[in-house]
């Protein structure tokens, strides 16, 4: 796309040997899925904003959400999270970094157990189902944090199966951002879309912080976790909806790359030059 077409040649090339070499065959591509390339020029914010928002609305609209819901989510909670265990569960300064560890944790966890399902399963239905069940299980917590029938311990761990199913789902969707739009644009599509999550995401310390308060009553926040459970529910069904069945497909076939267009036409499969290669 850069008018480099031998080092690219030659870098794919390397990485195709790698892969055989690791005992995989790779399947060929038919020669009627070749894709002519020309060299994109370097696309700008104001090309990008034009591309997102004018060629492929529905998809700037999913992908905004979906990075809006877990940036507020997230942040309202982690960052917050010592105070709910000081305010409600008298838990000494000191001690709150290890419940912290363990909600990082859980964190990480989900992604590394779940995410090949993205793959398998499908990112549709496993971004909307690790949303909407998320949510479920945060309006759970949140019935248990009003019935004051948690502890700092059990409430972390409540917290720990929460962002099990959230992490995984959110960490798709950075995957999903840039690979919904086409190639010369990934990047700056992560980018975008996590400037414009971090704007709502920055609210929602803002507002758990200001329901906590001094740890007066449960009420505010329960209202504030259901506020999180809703806005989740939103997310996973825009999911359902606008979702883009994006997995065991080649980038070419999810968005057609510029340059293919400025060449005249798409047909999908392979890289300029007219040789068949495998994906």
């Amino acid at each position: 796309m850069h008018g480099r077409e031998r080092e690219a040649e030659d870098t794919i090339s390397y990485i195709e040997q790698e892969v055989e070499h690791g005992g995989r065959q790779l399947p060929r591509v038919p020669d009627d899925g070749a894709i002519e390339l020309t060299p994109a020029e370097d696309i700008g914010y104001f090309a990008l904003a034009r591309v997102l928002f004018r060629e492929y609305p529905s998809r700037a609209v999913y992908g905004a959400s979906l990075m809006i819901t877990q940036s507020f989510l997230y942040n309202a909670i982690f960052f917050t999270y010592t105070l709910v265990l000081g305010n409600f569960y008298d838990v000494d300064p000191a001690q709150a970094p290890l419940f912290l560890i363990a909600f990082a944790v859980g964190n990480l966890a989900g992604p590394l157990t779940l995410g090949h399902l993205f793959d398998t399963i499908g990112r549709k239905k496993m971004i909307s189902g690790t949303y909407l069940l998320s949510a479920l299980l945060l309006a759970v917590t949140a019935l248990l944090f009003r019935a004051d029938v948690l502890t700092a311990t059990t409430q972390t761990i409540a917290w720990c199966v929460i962002f099990f199913f959230a992490s995984a789902g959110a960490s798709a969707v950075y995957l999903t951002v840039s690979e919904i739009f086409p190639q010369e644009v990934r990047a700056k599509a992560i980018a975008v879309f996590f400037a414009i999550a971090q704007v709502f995401g920055a609210l929602g310390p803002v507002i758990y912080g200001a329901l906590i308060g001094e740890g007066e009553s449960r009420g505010p926040l329960f209202y504030g976790y259901l506020l999180g459970a809703a806005v989740m529910i939103g997310g996973g069904l825009v999911a359902a909806v606008l979702g883009v069945d994006a997995e065991g497909k080649s980038l070419e076939d999810v968005a057609t790359p510029f340059a293919a267009r400025n060449a005249g036409g798409r047909r999908p499969g392979t890289r300029a030059g007219g040789a068949a290669r495998p994906h």
